[in-house]
């Protein structure tokens, strides 16, 4: 496969760190030397959907594509208002598409699964253009009484359109069970039958420290297979384009592959960490920016929840 187009959307909204220490027992220089967060965007008045739709619009008229001509839609999201149908169904009557849509929630790794999933139907199946929408408001996930977990998190869509090409040169996915690293639970509905005992959590749980560690060593391994699997050197990669979570984990990430901070563009101090819609929001930032030039190599890596992480190394055609 090959991306053809890229599109983005984010809430009007900007949440400053400034605006945090009104109602929690934090700073904008606490935030900033533990994360590389000055603000990010926290949806108020929209709808995800209207994102998710937006940035779906802008991809396909980057790519030069009509909605009429997209074969597949894979949606990439963690939670949204709708418990069914899947977000990827409100999102294809949104933009006058007709085809199948399938949802998946691989948490902060979705984009990376999503592609994965869009090389195999375009090596296998009757189709030439697949739609891939990463939807996410994690701030409606969050205990907003909460310093160390709420002043990570931002809401935002990114979207990209693929087709068939020979740009992903190597891609792995991995999924090591650590729920009690990052995880959210919540009640559901009561029947006269139940007699477990079930709990909710108040926003989402997260050791930070644990996280930390299973991002870093996970990335790390994923980075080193890819490379090997691609048959190339970390020095061959033009931009490491990471999963937008925190400034410290991309600098470990940095330190492995020895290569220069230049390599490494991020909007993680603009938008916090915006969960699957991070990668390709980011890749949307840099075509529009033309920053991305034919011809380079892109290696792409993200973790989360679960834990699942991944990365790929692909060629830049667009």
């Amino acid at each position: 496969m090959r991306i053809i187009g890229t599109g983005s959307a984010r809430p009007s909204l900007t949440v400053t760190n400034a605006m945090l220490e009104k109602f929690l027992d934090t700073s904008d220089e606490w935030i900033v030397t533990r994360t590389g967060i000055h603000e990010r965007r926290v949806i108020s008045s929209e709808r995800l959907e209207d994102l998710a739709a937006a940035a779906a619009m802008r991809a396909m008229e980057n790519a030069g594509v009509t909605s009429g001509q997209i074969d597949f839609i894979i949606c990439s999201n963690v939670v949204n208002e709708y418990v069914t149908p899947g977000l990827g169904c409100v999102i294809q009557g949104m933009i006058g598409a007709t085809c199948p849509t399938i949802d998946i929630n691989c948490a902060c790794t979705g984009f990376i699964y999503a592609l994965d999933m869009a090389e195999a139907y375009l090596a296998t199946k009757d189709m030439n253009n697949i739609l891939i929408v990463c939807a996410e408001e994690p701030a409606r996930m969050m205990n907003w009484k909460d310093r160390s977990s709420c002043i990570l998190f931002g809401d935002a869509a990114g979207a990209v359109v693929v087709t068939k090409g020979d740009d992903l040169k190597a891609i792995r996915l991995s999924t090591h069970c650590k729920v009690e690293a990052l995880y959210q639970k919540r009640r559901l509905q009561p029947t006269p039958f139940v007699t477990k005992e079930e709990t909710d959590t108040d926003g989402v749980v997260m050791n930070g420290q644990d996280v930390f560690k299973l991002a870093v060593s996970s990335s790390i391994r994923d980075i080193d297979k890819v490379l090997t699997k691609a048959g190339m050197t970390a020095d061959e990669i033009d931009l490491y384009v990471l999963h937008q979570a925190n400034v410290r984990i991309i600098e470990s990430i940095r330190h492995f592959v020895n290569q220069d901070r230049s390599k490494f563009p991020f909007n993680l101090d603009k938008y916090g960490n915006t969960s699957s819609a991070s990668i390709p929001a980011l890749l949307d930032d840099l075509n529009r920016a033309n920053k991305l030039k034919t011809g380079e190599m892109l290696l792409l890596s993200a973790f989360g929840a679960g834990f699942t992480t991944g990365a790929c190394i692909l060629r830049w055609s667009k």
